[in-house]
């Protein structure tokens, strides 16, 4: 199925002092793809086709659909054209059950990743000082990181942690869990609030998403046997990706 080539118009997506071309028409068609203005299997005109749309050059076409299937959205199949990408079966992730996020792309059998974007020992903010009982006076770790499945940015997250708990936030590398059991410290229970959000900035470019695209954010405070609060972490995970889901009962 061919997609509508009106969408190419450099005057739906080009601002000047916003960025290279290639960078903005990445960004439009991104964005199409999101809302699905573009859908799964509609194939994109050929590149000297939008360049004639657009008044733009090959060469900047070519530029953002390389993007686009870098990003894991388009793909180019020999000898028929660039194709939206099908959507892959969202990641079901159960909110009953508390595992880190290696644990459970291990468990589906995906090679995950994790860029830590900072980390270190800081004065508690205002929710930090709630979620974990903390004093002004108290320091907390902090360790933000990228969470990444097969080369795919799926989730942001910001964990903070009384500094008695992780003396040593530089040593979180991939899984945080994994230290804390070895401490003997890991969280038993936890409670998760989920909403959604719309992704803006750097978060966005991290995540790989149109500004603007509806996320889904879960803050989550999780405590040991003896009750204690213990992590307080913030995430932003991709709502084309994940589902969560829960499970209920009746007593």
């Amino acid at each position: 199925m061919d997609t509508p080539t009106d969408i190419y118009d450099s005057g739906l997506w080009f601002t000047a002092g916003k960025g290279p071309r290639y960078q903005q028409l990445h960004r439009h068609i991104s964005a199409a793809i999101a809302s699905g203005t573009l859908a799964a299997d509609e194939r994109l005109p050929a590149e000297r086709e939008i360049a004639d749309i657009a008044g733009i050059s090959r060469v900047t076409v070519r530029k953002a659909v390389a993007q686009l299937v870098a990003d894991g959205l388009v793909e180019q199949r020999h000898g028929a054209g660039s194709f939206v990408r099908a959507s892959a079966p969202k990641l079901k992730q159960s909110l009953s059950n508390l595992v880190s996020f290696t644990e459970n792309m291990s468990a589906r059998g995906v090679s995950s990743t994790s860029e830590v974007l900072s980390h270190g020992l800081f004065a508690p903010n205002p929710d930090e000082m709630i979620a974990l009982g903390l004093s002004a006076t108290d320091q907390v770790a902090r360790v933000h990181r990228l969470r990444s499945a097969g080369d795919v940015p799926m989730a942001l997250e910001l964990s903070s942690l009384p500094q008695d708990i992780l003396p040593q936030p530089e040593r979180v590398q991939v899984s945080l869990y994994e230290i804390l059991r070895r401490r003997n410290q890991a969280p038993v229970r936890a409670i998760q609030r989920v909403t959604a959000v719309n992704v803006k900035g750097r978060d966005a470019e991290l995540l790989k998403l149109p500004e603007g695209t509806a996320v889904l954010r879960i803050e989550r405070t999780g405590y040991l046997v003896s009750r204690r609060p213990i992590e307080f972490t913030s995430g932003l995970y991709r709502s084309d990706i994940y589902d969560f889901i829960s499970e209920l009962g009746v007593e």
